[in-house]
């Protein structure tokens, strides 16, 4: 009777119990239920590599989230931006063209051409991607999804000022001809295919081919928001003798289509715009005549070029990768080579105007680590990182007769760092955790800007080289509070290298820096069929970088307008973050996920400036000046949003999800589940104007899918965004005249699933 107290206890006061049980407790649960211990059902251990060795996740002393490869396919996440419903902390935005953003509890940019980076890093297969666009196309065939949610100083370092994404995909296996098929139809014409096939090669070889091919009509009435895409993966396994194992993986994506798209959104002054619900994309007549109607003689004049309706997405994709280990015997010895190839090449008008992008990206990196084989007092980790990438490239972004930016330019970007961290027993319960790791970038440009307006252009040639360095540390502590329970606190700072931006003088800004303080708890009660982790955090961000569109010099006495990036920001950010699965029942799982963020700028001031001299239309307090100076009409202000809530940050972010499974006569069964995504209403950009904030609101996806006896097939129906919400995922006011284009998520989607597994 007292252990079923106890029990009790834990279930419903979670930390008080888990945290604060006195030793005899400890050692009691510790006989009774082993660590390794298999309860009659339970929930499943997921094995992460997020601290750059195989750990379980209840063992991984840092906030991270884990989604495994089944729960993507039942939630139909298939690229990178429907990540965001799935973690509570993580934003992803789509941007112009085919440019995504990442924001982690606030933290993140506007990416949007070859000068930006985004301060979230996204890793594939262990290796860092640094261009915005190259995420797209690896969502099949995964083992998991990490989502490392603060800075990573140490292990990872590149510009992982907010955190980390870790897309994992599935490992050839030995010995086992496996086959997996995943074929998808539904509404808006939807067709998608997947497929894996595993084949050993003899004793020691295995090889692993996968491919997905999605197509899909618009999602708006011009044509916009297709999905083109077809997909290829090889993967090859060699394990020669009992100490080294190799890992080789190709990849390959082509994505065409037409692209993402924007609706101009009805505002001060554009009150005849569509309501953004019906889809009317920003290329439709009807949205054409609502912009005219706000700005007359704009349009029709050619002073303003409305979106048109000749937008393409032509983008390849492409890399290999290879994970070599040896095990030392005491230490195990990772290498890891890659190469990636970039290149989108698009005609966008999502933003509201003309933004054709031509792009190469090549990349190289290696990385060499020395692990410790777990088990002493000392666990360690240490290694190098060097990171190439050249990129050529032409942007052409055109408002109409009023302005046209178009640049060509030659970047190089340099990396080179040495890092290490160790976790020392000091009992059997108590440890220490240090690290340290020292970057050193190089970032190099040739470019050539142009700017015209109404036939008169300057042009520019100019060159710029900089450096940055920066030593970033992490220190914490971790306590097992019993055999399921344990406690951390750590202290991490990360940062992300300064740069340069597209103009002819005053055109860099420098490095951003993180320092993260976290308190947590990780506990499983109820013989291993509760789950309660709690992650309670304060983040203090400085020389924030912000991207906007505001003045730049063309030369000594022109200015034009162009994407800015300049050190404007100071912010902090406090919360509590919450994940609960309980498994109620061998067939009921019940799983709740809940964020608090209270995230403000504390510093935020920024030049911004209006082409034609009218006030600018802002929602942080404006105030005209003269500095920059600037010819007749164009007039600069100064912005301050100082207080300010961060964007993209919402108060409250709640996921939910219950899974049932019926068991069918004949031994058939039936899986029924729901999820739903709670937010509380945010801005989507900084100058915070009514037309881009989101709402607080409730999205929710429902299935139903049917095994087979001998699990060689599913069945699943589905129905996503049940509620048909409309939902802004991006916002950008369009230069010369201040009207509004957002960009939407899905509306209500549904169709058939069906799966075969071998």
């Amino acid at each position: 009777m007292k252990g079923t107290g106890r029990r009790l206890c834990a279930s419903m006061l979670g930390l008080a119990c888990g945290l604060y049980a006195p030793a005899a407790w400890a050692q009691a649960e510790a006989a009774a239920a082993p660590d390794d211990a298999a309860p009659a059902f339970g929930l499943e251990e997921i094995v992460v590599t997020a601290q750059r060795r195989a750990e379980n996740l209840q063992r991984a002393a840092i906030p991270v989230s884990a989604v495994t490869g089944d729960l993507l396919t039942t939630a139909g996440v298939s690229d990178v931006t429907s990540l965001t419903k799935m973690v509570p902390a993580l934003v992803v935005q789509p941007s112009v063209g085919t440019a995504t953003n990442f924001y982690i509890r606030g933290v993140g940019s506007f990416a949007a051409n070859a000068f930006t980076e985004n301060p979230i890093a996204f890793n594939f297969g262990g290796v860092y991607v640094a261009r915005p666009a190259a995420p797209l196309g690896t969502f099949y065939d995964l083992e998991r999804v990490e989502v490392l949610k603060g800075p990573q100083g140490t292990l990872y370092g590149r510009n992982a000022t907010g955190g980390a994404i870790n897309v994992l995909p599935a490992r050839p296996k030995l010995d086992q001809v496996g086959f997996d098929m995943t074929a998808e139809y539904g509404n808006y014409d939807t067709k998608a295919l997947m497929a894996a096939l595993n084949l050993p090669l003899g004793e020691k070889a295995a090889v692993r081919v996968a491919g997905q091919i999605r197509d899909r009509d618009a999602y708006m009435s011009d044509g916009y928001d297709d999905e083109k895409g077809q997909a290829a993966r090889v993967s090859l396994l060699l394990e020669p003798n009992d100490w080294l194992t190799a890992t080789i993986v190709a990849d390959y994506f082509h994505q065409g289509g037409k692209g993402g798209g924007g609706v101009l959104v009805p505002g001060p002054l554009t009150p005849g715009a569509p309501d953004p619900k019906d889809r009317i994309g920003g290329a439709d007549p009807r949205s054409i005549a609502a912009l005219e109607a706000g700005f007359p003689g704009m349009v029709s004049s050619g002073r303003v070029k409305p979106p048109g309706t000749d937008g393409f997405v032509d983008n390849d994709f492409w890399g290999i990768a290879g994970t070599f280990e040896a095990d030392l015997g005491s230490a195990t010895l990772t290498v890891l080579p890659a190469y990636r190839d970039t290149r989108p090449d698009f005609l966008a008008y999502n933003g509201g105007y003309s933004s054709r992008v031509d792009e190469v990206a090549k990349q190289k990196s290696l990385e060499v680590r020395l692990a410790s084989n777990s088990g002493g007092i000392l666990d360690y980790v240490v290694g190098a990182y060097i990171f190439d990438e050249k990129q050529v490239d032409l942007n052409d972004f055109t408002q109409g007769l009023v302005l046209r930016t178009n640049f060509t330019t030659r970047l190089h970007n340099e990396s080179v760092a040495g890092f290490g961290q160790a976790t020392l027993s000091l009992s059997d319960n108590l440890r220490v955790v240090a690290g340290g790791r020292y970057t050193k970038e190089e970032k190099s440009q040739d470019t050539t800007l142009t700017q015209t307006s109404f036939g008169q252009g300057v042009t520019s040639d100019f060159t710029g080289k900089a450096k940055f360095d920066r030593f970033t540390w992490k220190a914490g502590i971790e306590y097992d509070a019993a055999p399921r329970s344990l406690l951390y606190a750590n202290v991490g700072t990360g940062f992300k290298s300064g740069g340069f931006f597209i103009a002819a003088l005053d055109n860099s800004f420098s490095p951003e820096k993180l320092t993260a303080y976290t308190v947590g708890s990780k506990n499983r009660f109820l013989d291993n069929r509760l789950q309660v982790n709690v992650e309670a955090f304060y983040w203090d961000y400085s020389d924030q970088q912000v991207n906007y569109i505001g003045p730049i010099r063309s030369s000594a006495t022109t200015y034009g307008t162009g994407l800015i990036t300049t050190n404007a920001g100071k912010s902090r950010m406090y919360g509590l973050d919450t994940e609960i699965n309980f498994q109620l029942t061998p067939n009921d799982r019940l799983a709740v996920d809940v964020q608090y963020l209270n995230g403000k700028y504390t510093k935020f001031d920024y030049i911004a400036v209006s082409a034609s001299g009218a006030p600018l239309r802002h929602g942080c307090t404006v105030t005209a000046t003269s500095n920059p100076p600037m010819a007749p009409p164009a007039q600069p202000f100064l912005v301050d949003c100082s207080g300010n809530r961060q964007i993209n940050s919402p108060k409250w972010t709640v996921n939910l999800g219950y899974t049932r499974t019926f068991e069918l006569a004949n031994d058939y069964g039936l899986d029924v589940g729901i999820r739903t995504r709670i937010e509380s209403g945010r801005y989507l950009a900084t100058e915070y104007l009514p037309e881009q904030y989101q709402k607080s609101y409730r999205s929710s996806d429902v299935y139903a899918t049917l095994n087979s006896p001998d699990g060689l097939w599913s069945v699943t129906g589905f129905v996503n965004n049940l509620e048909d919400r409309t939902i802004y995922a991006g916002s950008s006011l369009r230069p010369v005249i201040p009207a509004v284009y957002n960009i939407l998520r899905a509306p209500r989607t549904y169709g058939l699933r069906v799966g075969v597994h071998y």
